[in-house]
């Protein structure tokens, strides 16, 4: 009777442990890491906010919803937060699937002339993202160059962006970048080489900052820089008297009181005139310079010894490019002999200061920030017709309602041009 029992017992327990595994390979096949919520609780997942305008009427300049833009701006601004751009990248397939990276469209057009971006940023991390997801093309390359002073949280969101999209990517050496310094030319440098040295075989390399913003779809970028033919597209003018004491004086990195730390200081010291008899011309920071353009002065003795002479000059960056598409004999070479090409004449990026309104463009609807207008959502039609192709100040702080119309305006041109240019498309 006792060895009946015990037999019964054996058996249940070993049904009991049959189970026990079943049941463990069932869980251990079932699950599947970073599971994603059905498609329509995508819209619940915690991006950006979203206001409710009519980017349209805004567009149109309909004076009622210009008015609702602007009580929205003075009494309804959410700050996004860096935490919720890290949070979500920690799952790199909802990130892409609730920002829309996976339903890219890409033309045969924008595949066959890829673009790359060198992206020196600091701060404002989901604006980083939608920055960079306005412009997005799985042709493209895109380097991220984040000042080492930055957060702790805006650069791991910077490195989840990079982890989560495969042509995103974070310079390899990295500066702390201080205000018209010699660290914010090489933060672009150091893009510069790493985007060299990419696979991506791209044709013409665009830099940008923070608080800039596109005022046209890739596959229009792709049609405008096509037709430079591979000249390319920066400010490039004699400097003023000046301007001139940028360069021919030594200046000195020094700590100062206010909000940049350290600034270049200009001593009494006269400098040497620059190497190679080069005539130096003033431009602005950001620049649209064609790959061969990138790949010459890579390799030009010409082109280092200029960078080492302009180390210790005041914001360097404003006269490097500037000067160095005026060489003789660069791909795409502005002949020194050319008239001026001012920062209204070259479509790179439109800036819009104080001292020139009502005179050159309309008022700033916005407000200034050091003479720069950072854009309100009134200039929206302007911007966008006015004929640049980038624009700086924009800030979601002042004005959020302008960065969503212009993100809703260029996903609708880039639908509509790219069913005009192709047939073909291809999802990223």
């Amino acid at each position: 009777m006792n060895t009946l029992r015990r037999k019964k017992l054996i058996s249940s327990l070993l049904s009991l442990l049959t189970l026990c595994v079943l049941l463990l390979v069932c869980v251990r096949y079932s699950y599947i890491p970073q599971s994603l919520p059905p498609t329509a609780a995508l819209d619940d997942i915690q991006t950006f906010h979203k206001y409710n305008i009519n980017c349209k009427a805004i567009y149109d300049m309909d004076p009622v919803e210009v008015g609702k833009s602007l009580i929205i701006r003075q009494k309804q601004v959410v700050e996004d937060k860096d935490e919720s751009l890290l949070n979500l990248t920690s799952n790199c397939p909802l990130f892409i699937k609730s920002r829309g990276y996976d339903d890219v469209c890409v033309s045969e057009e924008e595949k066959d002339f890829p673009l790359a971006y060198s992206l020196v940023v600091h701060k404002s991390a989901w604006m980083i993202e939608r920055l960079i997801r306005t412009l997005y093309s799985p042709s493209n390359i895109y380097c991220i160059h984040y000042d080492q002073k930055s957060s702790a949280q805006f650069i791991s969101a910077m490195e989840g962006l990079a982890r989560c999209l495969p042509n995103v990517f974070i310079a390899s050496k990295r500066e702390s970048v201080f205000y018209a310094s010699f660290s914010r030319l090489k933060a672009d440098l150091n893009c510069l080489s790493d985007l060299l040295g990419s696979e991506v075989k791209w044709k013409y390399v665009i830099n940008l900052c923070g608080q800039d913003f596109p005022l046209r779809s890739n596959i229009e970028l792709v049609s405008e820089f096509k037709k430079l033919k591979g000249a390319n597209m920066l400010e490039t003018s004699r400097p003023s008297e000046y301007k001139k004491k940028r360069f021919t004086f030594h200046h000195e990195l020094r700590d100062v009181s206010f909000e940049y730390k350290k600034l270049p200081v200009k001593t009494e010291q006269i400098k040497l005139p620059p190497p190679h008899s080069i005539e130096v011309f003033s431009g602005n920071a950001y620049f649209i310079l064609s790959r061969d353009f990138v790949v010459h002065m890579d390799s030009s003795v010409v082109v280092k010894d200029f960078l080492a002479w302009s180390e210790d000059t005041y914001s360097p960056d404003e006269h490097f490019w500037a000067t160095l598409v005026r060489l003789p004999g660069v791909p795409g070479e502005v002949p020194r002999s050319h008239p001026d090409v001012t920062d209204l004449m070259s479509q790179t990026r439109l800036v819009k200061w104080e001292y020139l309104e009502e005179n050159l463009y309309p008022p700033c609807s916005g407000v200034h920030v050091r003479s720069v207008c950072i854009f309100g959502a009134a200039e929206m039609r302007w911007l966008l017709n006015y004929g640049h192709w980038f624009a700086n100040k924009f800030d979601p702080k002042v004005d959020p309602i302008l960065i969503q119309c212009l993100e809703e305006k260029l996903e609708e041109k880039q639908k509509l041009f790219q069913t005009a240019a192709s047939h073909n498309c291809h999802k990223g």
